[in-house]
């Protein structure tokens, strides 16, 4: 599974770790993305978010699952952020938004 990991740094591009996660949804359906410090899971979080605008555009609407995981850097052992994004599916099994639920978030053109 350590192969599927999108792993973002702090100097991550948010557009580009963005685009990885809303490729990976569209092909398997699920992104797992990693995150280790305060700088990264903040780019993280953004990147899953513009994600979410991105994937918005093929009609999927997309959660975003947070959970820590131990992983192993050199050797010690660190806790990272795991984001797992995958589709939000309704009662009838389609990946639209629940009726009534609008976008929330900044204005289109917010620098980060």
């Amino acid at each position: 599974m350590e192969d599927d990991v999108i792993k973002v740094a702090g100097i991550s591009r948010t557009t580009a770790v963005a685009g990885a996660i809303a490729g990976t949804v569209r092909k398997t359906r699920r992104a797992n993305v990693q995150a280790m410090g305060a700088r990264a899971v903040n780019q993280a979080v953004k990147a899953v978010a513009i994600a979410r605008k991105y994937l918005a555009g093929d009609g999927i609407d997309v959660i975003c699952i947070p959970s820590f995981v131990e992983v192993t850097v050199g050797d010690r052992e660190r806790t990272a952020i795991r984001l797992v994004v995958e589709p939000r599916f309704s009662e009838e099994g389609s990946a639209e938004p629940p009726e009534g639920e609008e976008e929330r978030g900044e204005e289109e053109g917010t620098s980060f």
